[in-house]
């Protein structure tokens, strides 16, 4: 049974994505189909209902409006903090897109546990969508990829290792 926290967190991340009607690149779905399949994909292996209630908001700062502060708010330093982690650094002023992704992974690398959980949840399922509807960016997507799952080892086993056999990865 979810937790308040995490009914809270759903509804919160269910209205922010809502809030700028965003939508799943490639299937057109409300965009808070991803971070449900990511609080589920977490929900299957150890975790916390602060864990779960990340899953829910990891991409709400980075897509919306929504502040980290706003989150530590409503949600407390916990989650905020998770949350923190699992949101992108890099910015278009830090160059092409190899840059951006080499700050974001030094971020994610110096991440807690729980994180790089969340992380390997969230790899997982956009990995399903991008290999399925976009070959020619899986390619590119993959190896960016191999390079988070030399840094997320300290996630979830299971999950490292679903992850690692998506990018067909001797494990």
């Amino acid at each position: 049974m979810p937790s308040d926290l995490e009914n809270r967190a759903r509804a919160f991340a269910t209205r922010a994505h809502r809030s700028i009607d965003q939508r799943r690149k490639y299937t057109n779905q409300p965009y808070i189909v991803h971070p449900l399949a990511v609080a589920e994909i977490v929900r299957g292996v150890p975790h916390t209902a602060e864990m779960i209630a990340a899953a829910y908001l990891h991409d709400v700062v980075e897509d919306t409006p929504v502040t980290i502060a706003e989150i530590e708010e409503e949600f407390g330093p916990a989650v905020a903090g998770l949350v923190g982690w699992l949101t992108d650094v890099s910015g278009p002023s830090d160059g092409n897109r190899a840059a951006r992704k080499a700050k974001d992974l030094a971020h994610t690398a110096a991440a807690p546990a729980e994180a790089k959980t969340i992380k390997l949840a969230d790899l997982i399922d956009n990995t399903r969508t991008i290999e399925q509807h976009d070959p020619g960016f899986w390619r590119v997507y993959r190896v960016e990829k191999i390079r988070l799952l030399d840094v997320l080892r300290q996630g979830d086993a299971t999950l490292w290792k679903r992850a690692a056999e998506q990018c067909s990865m001797p494990i």
